[in-house]
């Protein structure tokens, strides 16, 4: 049985989608998630929860939930090696690639960790289906919607039965994927780059190749030669591996029994193979030319598309709906306005691009792109080749599997929502990450005395930090008072955190982003400007 009633409905219960229903849930939100089939199989696109998604699970409480299920172990090393191949010479290493070991570093709550998109799912899953806001609607498929200025009207059909209903809600969200029907409902199009590269992507089973070459462990293997240039690694268990080969000519394909001999050909070792699944993928560089329309919004593939080379498609679907999810309960809850949900596009196409320009740029040195003759070489000219060639990896693809910049230093530049001083600097754009609390960054996190998390004295709502000073947070209280905004106050005296943020107060979104910071509190209505109900102006100078 669905809800017939939600005030929220959700197309799609990939991770944007269960993260969409998970983040309404938890803000006492009711949505109904629709999915025409119950998601299964071997071949997971993304294998990489960053770090900046896991701190959301930990604002959720199942961050260890995740943990428990990776299938690898969570203290699993997450080495990129690049390798002529399997069975051949070593040419370069990068360690801790995607900042996967555990163990508490100053810039993040939670470390990041390597493991299959389907056990995220499950993780996922399993939680939204524990709250009491939330209806996954198996077997129902999204056909249309028609809205007016107050409601949308889903036509929604029971798979097995055939039968169609409208269900009638405030908001729909379209987490429906690349071939988005939401999208293409709202006439939105894709637009950049299609067809960067064709690739193939299988999953197999392989008894002892862990143990069968001598590169030691490790998440991903960069075979390079002309042969089979490819990514191979382990996924889970028992014995299950990923295969991609990448770079093929247009129509190339490959039937099970050649894809066994591609296997091992690529790793130059004699094992027993199994092919599970198989299929052909597209790179390309899309991003949606609107990302609503009316009541209509969508996330995740839905509204951009790029090369999975640092990991951040899935990553950032994710984010999309915790950015739009805390903007529609606060419509729906009456202390934000509609104009809040306009900053949803304008905030989340800059990081978009962002990722983007990232993601392209790792994607034109690929396992093909890297090879140069004589890599396999036994002989001195061949060691000198791989030397050179790991200097230049060292070089140009430790910003892909180092990328903590990308993953927690993009910043809302532009955003209306947020009220910045006319001499703020805005960080620059480096996959180093350097904490900022400029308005519009991730709020600068660090570890507390004892032991707690900064992030975990935020609030559900908007939370002020008292880091020092005079302002004791009356006149805020105040303000939150007379305009119905939810805000936590928190007093920190940890040294040092005053200067980490630049101000002695600091007020944090409930995405756990700066809306503004100073050292006394302004008289000019701050909390209606943040939640749109104030004038709206490109990141409004103080």
């Amino acid at each position: 049985m669905t809800n017939e009633n939600p005030l929220v409905i959700v197309v799609g219960s990939g991770p944007a989608g269960l993260a969409m229903a998970i983040e309404l849930g938890t803000r006492g939100v009711s949505c109904l998630v629709l999915e025409r089939n119950r998601r299964a199989g071997y071949a997971p696109r993304a294998k990489t929860t960053h770090t900046r998604t896991r701190e959301h699970l930990r604002r959720w409480g199942i961050a260890d939930r995740l943990a428990a299920a990776s299938p690898l172990g969570v203290d699993y090393p997450s080495n990129v090696c690049f390798v002529t191949r399997l069975g051949g010479p070593g040419i370069a290493r990068i360690e801790n690639a995607m900042f996967c070991a555990p163990g508490r570093d100053p810039r993040y709550s939670e470390h990041a960790q390597w493991v299959p998109q389907y056990k995220l799912e499950a993780v996922l899953m399993d939680f939204a289906n524990s709250m009491d806001e939330v209806t996954i609607g198996f077997g129902q498929e999204f056909v249309s919607f028609e809205q007016d200025a107050e409601s949308v009207f889903v036509t929604v059909r029971d798979v097995e039965s055939g039968e169609e209903r409208v269900i009638t809600a405030s908001y729909l969200v379209g987490a429906d994927g690349a071939r988005s029907a939401v999208r293409e409902q709202m006439g939105a199009e894709m637009v950049g780059t299609y067809g960067l590269s064709r690739n193939y992507n299988t999953i197999f089973r392989s008894a002892g190749l862990e143990t069968a070459h001598g590169h030691g462990p490790g998440i991903m293997y960069w075979q390079i030669n002309d042969d089979v240039p490819s990514m191979i690694g382990p996924m889970d268990e028992p014995d299950l591996w990923y295969f991609m080969p990448v770079g093929l000519a247009e129509g190339v394909t490959f039937t099970p029994e050649e894809t066994l001999a591609l296997i091992q050909r690529s790793t130059g070792l004699d094992l027993p193979y199994e092919v599970l699944s198989s299929d052909v993928w597209t790179a390309s560089r899309l991003l949606a030319d609107r990302y609503s329309r009316g009541r209509a919004f969508l996330v995740g593939d839905s509204c951009h598309l790029h090369p999975p080379f640092g990991g951040y498609g899935m990553n950032m679907g994710v984010a999309d709906s915790v950015d739009l999810g805390w903007k529609i309960a606060a419509v729906l809850q009456g202390w934000g306005a509609a104009a809040l949900l306009e900053s949803y596009e304008i905030e989340r196409r800059t990081a978009h691009e962002y990722v983007m320009d990232e993601a392209e740029a790792n994607h034109s040195y690929s396992p093909k792109a890297l090879f140069r003759p004589g890599l396999e070489d036994l002989s001195p000219e061949g060691e000198a080749a791989r030397k050179a060639l790991g200097d230049f990896i060292i070089e140009v693809k430790t910003r892909e599997f180092r990328s903590l910049g990308v993953v927690l230093g993009y910043c809302y530049e532009t955003s209306p929502i947020v009220v910045r001083h006319a001499d703020d600097a805005l960080p620059l754009r480096s996959p180093e990450y350097t904490p900022s609390a400029v308005p519009g960054c991730l709020a600068p996190h660090q570890w507390l005395e004892d032991g707690r998390s900064l992030y975990d004295l935020f609030g559900p709502g908007f939370t002020l930090l008292i880091l020092g000073g005079e302002d004791d947070g009356a006149a805020a209280r105040i303000e939150a008072g007379e305009t119905g905004t939810p805000l936590h106050v928190v007093r920190v005296g940890q040294e040092g955190l005053s200067d980490l943020y630049g101000a002695t107060l600091a007020l944090i979104r409930p995405d756990q982003h700066v809306a503004w910071r100073g050292d006394r509190w302004p008289a000019d209505g701050l909390l209606k400007t943040v939640t749109g109900r104030g004038e709206l102006t490109a990141a409004r100078a103080a």
